[in-house]
Parts: structure tokens; sequence; C-alpha cells
């Protein structure tokens, strides 16, 4: 899985930030009611139907914890689930499992509810070219957690912050005075500064579609809540001389249809803010 936000140092990151955050001085309960070294195991029960993830962070997360803790996978990210299944077994000290229980659950549920949301998504749409992307409506700070799940899905990740992409909304074109000076300011200072970035355009109508391809020098053109009709009208317009991406308001509902009209991507911000998480627990067995 090609995910260049995804390496050691940032998963790392967000388990000390994380741990650190739940545990701070002490998991006074645990050190307050289990002997220091009492030794003891745990099962990953998942309690719901849809798809796992989260299971190598689960590992990460353990192992921070404490490297003495040994962890057996029954299950892998992106494995289909239901009630019933054993995810992992976890062996070791009583007070390290306790300790970092709830925050191996608390990524595993959101993250298993996001790949079962972009996993039923993406089967609506495998007929098509169509694919399905993400958004930057994700929790922040954990950001890397919910992109990684929508990836474990089935999904693909669209640009993971600010920096990696160039994305020219409404109000950037708004504030830049209209279409065209904001694609040639942008172009102007992506050269002044020597970066080589994709340039994506935000329209919302037929006659935008136009204008930015009549200026031309960007990679993708958003089709901002198109009506069906409109949809399929710029798609044809603008053919193979740009790639598509379809946006707004997409549910379960409509996800088909618009993927029929030949669009290249499907935004749906819905995947990592509007999920139900899959129930799962971690109980001594």
């Amino acid at each position: 899985m090609n995910l260049p936000y995804l390496t050691d140092e940032a998963i790392q990151q967000f388990i000390e930030s994380a741990l650190k955050e739940d545990i701070g001085d002490g998991d006074h309960s645990s050190l307050g009611a289990i002997p220091e070294n009492a030794q003891s195991s745990a099962l990953l029960k998942i309690k719901g139907d849809g798809i796992l993830a989260g299971v190598e962070l689960a590992n990460k997360i353990f192992l921070a914890v404490d490297p003495d803790l040994k962890v057996t996978n029954h299950l892998k990210d992106g494995d289909s689930v239901k009630f019933g299944d054993i995810g992992l077994i976890v062996q070791g000290k009583a007070i390290s499992i306790l300790s970092s229980e709830r925050l191996v659950l608390n990524c595993m549920q959101r993250m298993s509810g996001i790949a079962t949301k972009t996993r039923n998504l993406v089967n609506m749409i495998s007929h098509t070219k169509a694919r399905l992307l993400d958004t930057r409506k994700t929790t922040p700070n954990a950001r890397i957690i919910e992109k990684w799940a929508v990836a474990i899905g089935g999904g693909q990740n669209h640009r993971f912050g600010l920096y990696d992409m160039v994305m020219l909304k409404d109000n950037h074109n708004d504030f830049a005075g209209g279409i065209t000076a904001s694609i040639n300011s942008t172009r102007e200072y992506l050269a002044k500064n020597n970066l080589s970035l994709k340039i994506e355009v935000e329209t919302r109508t037929l006659e935008e579609v136009k204008e930015v391809m009549a200026v031309g020098g960007v990679n993708v053109i958003m089709l901002d809540n198109f009506e069906l009709d409109k949809l399929r009208e710029a798609v044809e317009l603008i053919g193979e001389n740009y790639e598509t991406e379809a946006s707004g308001g997409i549910t379960e509902d409509t996800i088909k249809d618009i993927a029929e009209t030949g669009v290249n991507y499907i935004s749906v911000g819905a995947l990592t803010h509007s999920y139900t998480s899959l129930d799962i627990s971690l109980k001594a067995g």
C-alpha cells in the first residue's frame, strides 16, 4: 500500500501523543488494582459485521506500551468480519494490556467503521472507472489513521494536507478575482518557488468549466454539486483533456448514477466524518 504519509516516524508520533493524552502520569486504576508483575491475556472480540482496520496499528500500540507484550493476530487489515470473530490475542503484563486497551479500541473501532463505509461505496461503483476519494474533513491530529482506514477499505487518498497538492476552491477563486486570475497566479507562484504540485480547480457551472479549459495549465477539474444531467454534459465537454472529480453531498443513493457519468474520481467527505464505528471489545481470556 503506497501511502507516503504513513511512515514509521509519523505512526510513532501519533501513538506517543495519544498515549500521553490518555495515560498522563500513570494508569492509576491499573497500577492500584493489579499486582505489578501479574500476567494475563485478552481477546479482541468483534461484535458487528464489517471490514476490520487498525490491526497493524494495534500491534504497534501494544508494543509501544510494553515491548514484552506478545500479540497473535487472527485477522488482518481489510478482512471481512462478523459478530463473534476474534481479531487478535495479546499476552503479557496485565497492567500493560489495560493501559493499551482504550487507545487500541478507539483506533480500531473508528478505523473499521471508516473502512466498512468505504468498502460499501467502492463496491457500489466497482463496475465503473470512477475511484472513490476521501477529503481533508478529518479529525484534527487523527488524519493519519482515518486516511489509512480509507485505503484499507479500498478507497484512494486525496491530498493529505494543504502542502502536497494545489486545490483552488470557490473561496480561492472568488478571493483571487476569478478562476483565470487564480490559476495564473498559482502557476506563477509554483514556478517562482520551484514547486512541482498538481493543480485542481473547483467549478460550479459549465461556464466555469469552459473558463478553466480556456486557461489550461491544470490537472483536475472538480465538478462541485452539479446536477446529474449537467455533470454528464461537463464530463463529455472535458473529455480526456483533464481528469474529473465529482463532489458535494454524495450519498449511497446517488453515487452509482454519478459514477456512471464517466467521472474519474468521486470525493466523499462522509467517509471520515459520518461513519458508524464498528463495535469491538478487548476482554480477558
